[in-house]
């Protein structure tokens, strides 16, 4: 028998696989599927204080052992997931969710967070300051370490749950921003974001995306994302949520031994719905092969060989 639940910000998972917001909707269309509340929890779509239609179409490319997006946050404002989103969300799912929230300034991150801080259901508060889809905000926040440490306490100042900085791949050194965070009060980091990236379509010898590039995510991001979650690790004494190309079980006890205490799966969901169901199915088998009896005494175990 395996014991395959971990701790989150001291919230209990009955496993540490968790969808990776903007890969899952609010979960409606994935619940329709399976039941979802095998997850450990899911981050919901990233939300804004207003509306956002996103970015112009093409905003899809597919690559070899990836693929390109550049939605550029749609969603319908915190006003409307607050009305509406949540109530439904709690006929299919019953556990804590992920409330992941951008931004385009700090009031709108402040006042955002302490919206979404009051209700129920939402577990944790994951803020993105690493979307390099939008122009004036997200990634903007997310390169700089004093504006990484400015969002954070201006959303620690008006919260009272687990504020989770996402962090960007698209810096020289991660562990920067992740120690910047981390001295602001963050209680936990999650990484990485997707990788910048185009293709170019060469009948038209111009962009494929109206946005020309997009975040870069998939298999072939797994061995960067794995590198920095290593390195944040070493650099910071809070809890990370890993993600970045993981498609398997095996993928996640690879992030896990890198210092991921949960780990997000993201375009795996958009080419197979079952994915985290898959996933979680073959967690038990995967502990089994290398030896593993308790999931939570494995994190970071890549560090000291054990």
């Amino acid at each position: 028998m395996v014991n395959t639940s971990v701790h989150l910000c001291a919230l209990a998972l009955d496993n540490p696989v968790i969808p990776a917001s903007g890969t899952f909707g609010f979960g409606a269309e994935f619940a329709e599927l399976y039941d979802i509340n095998c997850l450990g929890t899911f981050s919901f779509k990233g939300t804004t204080r207003e509306p956002r239609f996103g970015n112009p179409t093409p905003r899809i490319a597919e690559c070899e052992s990836g693929m390109l997006n550049a939605v550029g946050l749609q969603n319908p404002g915190v006003e409307a997931v607050i009305a509406q989103q949540l109530p439904q969300m709690k006929q299919y799912f019953h556990k804590p969710v992920m409330a992941n929230v951008s931004g385009f300034s700090l009031e709108e991150y402040a006042e955002t967070c302490a919206m979404l801080d009051k209700e129920e259901q939402v577990g944790w508060l994951e803020v993105n300051i690493s979307c390099p889809n939008v122009h004036g905000g997200g990634m903007s926040f997310g390169t700089d370490p004093k504006m990484a440490a400015a969002v954070t306490k201006a959303v620690k100042a008006v919260t009272t749950k687990p504020v989770i900085m996402k962090l960007s791949p698209n810096v020289t050194d991660i562990t920067a921003i992740a120690k910047a965070c981390a001295d602001a009060g963050a209680d936990a980091l999650s990484l990485i974001n997707t990788l910048q990236g185009m293709r170019i379509d060469l009948k038209k010898r111009a962009p494929i995306l109206k946005n020309r590039f997009g975040g870069f995510s998939g298999p072939a991001v797994f061995p960067v994302a794995l590198r920095m979650v290593y390195q944040v690790y070493e650099a910071v004494d809070i809890p990370l949520v890993g993600m970045g190309g993981v498609s398997t079980a095996q993928d996640v006890l690879e992030m896990m031994l890198a210092g991921a205490t949960a780990v997000q799966v993201g375009a795996a969901n958009l080419v197979d719905p079952f994915a985290c169901k898959k996933i979680i199915d073959d967690l038990p088998a995967a502990m089994q092969q290398y030896g593993i009896t308790d999931l939570q005494e494995i994190i970071g175990g890549a560090h000291h060989g054990s």
